[in-house]
């Protein structure tokens, strides 16, 4: 007869430790993990909101009274993806996912100080120009850091996109220019637009 065979308990695993100088490189990557996984819910949810076509369909079969409009107009062309465009629940979607990009990864990153040359505003959502600007600014981000833009789309970017883009945003007479200058005072106001002349008016 067997004897009974006896198992060694196996000793705790040390707890695992990271050093304090590293704490600032993982808390920053997992903040651009975390925008770029929303991103891609947000092109999820972008893709299973387009209504499903048979693959043997031909074209003119759809009952959608607004798809057979489209293709009565083939020249239109696609709706735009640009954010101004967009309205009601599809604008609030496209801007909570442009407000964690902004948050998680452009400012972290290309925030800079706050100055009297350099304005910024924590209520940029409601600044209409700023949300045009950051919406373009993230959809050329989109495009030039994926891989298919190749090595040189990031260095693109910044050339191309985002330095022009931060200097008007954060200029002196840009649209902050009543906002916060000095990160103690937190500002906000939304600067008056010039009114659009009245029909048949005078040059």
């Amino acid at each position: 007869m067997s004897e009974p065979t006896t198992t060694t308990p196996e000793p705790d695993p040390e707890p695992f430790r990271i050093a304090d100088e590293d704490l600032g490189d993982l808390a920053s990557t997992l903040a651009a993990t975390m925008a770029e996984v929303r991103q891609h819910g947000v092109i999820l949810d972008r893709l299973g909101s387009e209504p499903d076509t048979p693959p043997d369909a031909e074209p003119g079969d759809s009952t959608d009274p607004d798809a057979a409009a489209a293709e009565a107009t083939p020249d239109s062309g696609p709706a735009s993806v640009f954010i101004l465009a967009l309205g009601g629940e599809k604008y609030a979607t496209e801007l909570a996912a442009l407000t964690d990009w902004v948050h998680y990864l452009l400012l972290p990153v290309y925030g800079r100080e706050i100055s009297t040359t350099r304005p910024w505003c924590e209520q940029w959502h409601e600044h209409p120009e700023a949300v045009a600007r950051l919406h373009a600014l993230w959809l050329a981000w989109q495009q030039l850091t994926d891989a298919e833009a190749g090595l040189a789309g990031p260095s693109v970017w910044h050339r191309d996109h985002l330095d022009h883009a931060l200097a008007q945003l954060r200029a002196p007479d840009g649209p902050f220019a009543a906002c916060t200058t000095t990160p103690a005072r937190p500002t906000h106001r939304v600067l008056a637009t010039p009114a659009p002349a009245a029909p048949g008016g005078a040059l």
